[in-house]
């Protein structure tokens, strides 16, 4: 199989090339990615020398990159995409861009070249806020926050395409995933390399909102028996199912290094948030997939990776960043 992987510089999309790589000695991956701040070619660094894997710096939403790209390969696999609610409330039209009509450029790339499957990687975000019950892929999406409303745009796109063109494109929707090469804005690398440094680990009002934490490598196993088994014109969910508030996950990360509960730090709650995520897997789960990663032996395995690479995070962690931290971190008395 021929690949076109999309945001394969990014983390969930560079763990999806690499293992694609190692255990499909014959397919080959050609990666698209913006390199925009979460994007970063050292995550690709391992796969550099292999002759099946080539990189391509451009957006998905220039359909003069995608056309070409997608003439040479067998399938699009869509990681690309904006990602992080908060920076969504502040930047919508970002996420529309690149979730939206960045989605509609590849699905037209994918139908004119042929292709026998596109793969189109969505989040349980697009469910909404979950008071009761597990999320089915028939559900309808309520989507709450910027962000998830784009991805949910994003499928509703990729719906059309196989209704009105009978494009075979199968959608996943995945749980919150964590592991390494993850950015440090999000709230597992955020919590660990905060403690490594002795700094506040914010947790949003409560801290009683609950996900389901996914390991990275569990994530892409999933992505990976979607496309090859999967049924086209299906959607699945993939997750652990597993329930941990925000409170949880900073017992969790705390007591991996080692540091004081002291280091807890409530911050002003973020606007719309969604108390609880939550997935029947069973549709995936039907293709023979399930994830071999817990909780804890998860955050084990990326506590020790972001403690033994520094150099990686470390350069992250400057200017911009500790900005956009001070404007979504303030303390409930502020």
């Amino acid at each position: 199989m021929r690949l076109l992987v999309t945001g394969g510089a990014g983390f969930i999309g560079s763990e999806y090339v690499r293992m694609t790589l190692r255990e499909h000695a014959e397919d080959s991956v050609v990666v698209l990615d913006k390199l925009t701040y979460a994007g970063n070619l050292a995550n690709l660094e391992s796969v550099r020398g292999d002759p099946r894997y080539r990189f391509v710096h451009g957006d998905i939403a220039d359909a003069a990159i995608v056309g070409p790209l997608a003439a040479e390969v067998d399938v699009i696999v869509n990681f690309a995409a904006e990602s992080h609610v908060d920076r969504s409330l502040e930047a919508p039209g970002q996420f529309i861009q690149t979730d939206v009509y960045g989605t509609y450029v590849l699905l037209e790339a994918a139908l004119r070249a042929g292709h026998e499957r596109f793969l189109q990687v969505s989040t349980d975000e697009v469910y909404g806020d979950v008071e009761s019950g597990r999320s089915r892929e028939a559900d309808a999406l309520r989507p709450r926050s910027p962000y998830s409303a784009s991805k949910a745009g994003g499928e509703m796109l990729v719906w059309a395409y196989r209704a009105s063109h009978g494009l075979p494109a199968i959608i996943t929707r995945g749980s919150n995933t964590y592991g390494p090469h993850q950015y440090p804005e999000k709230i597992i690398p955020l919590f660990i390399t905060n403690a490594i440094d002795d700094l506040p680990l914010p947790i949003y009002g409560d801290g009683s909102a609950v996900r389901d934490y996914l390991f990275v490598e569990d994530h892409c196993r999933g992505i990976d028996t979607a496309l090859r088994t999967g049924e086209a014109g299906c959607d699945y969910n993939i997750g652990l199912g597993s329930e941990v508030s925000g409170l949880e996950v900073a017992d969790t990360v705390l007591a991996a290094l080692d540091k004081p509960a002291a280091l807890k730090q409530p911050v002003r709650d973020r606007p719309g948030h969604d108390r609880r995520y939550a997935l029947d897997t069973s549709r995936m789960r039907s293709l023979g997939w399930e994830p071999r990663v817990g909780f804890a032996d998860g955050i084990r395995r990326t506590v020790d990776w972001y403690l033994a690479n520094p150099s990686w995070w470390r350069p992250l962690k400057s200017g911009e960043f500790w900005e956009f931290y001070r404007r979504n971190y303030r303390r409930v008395t502020e």
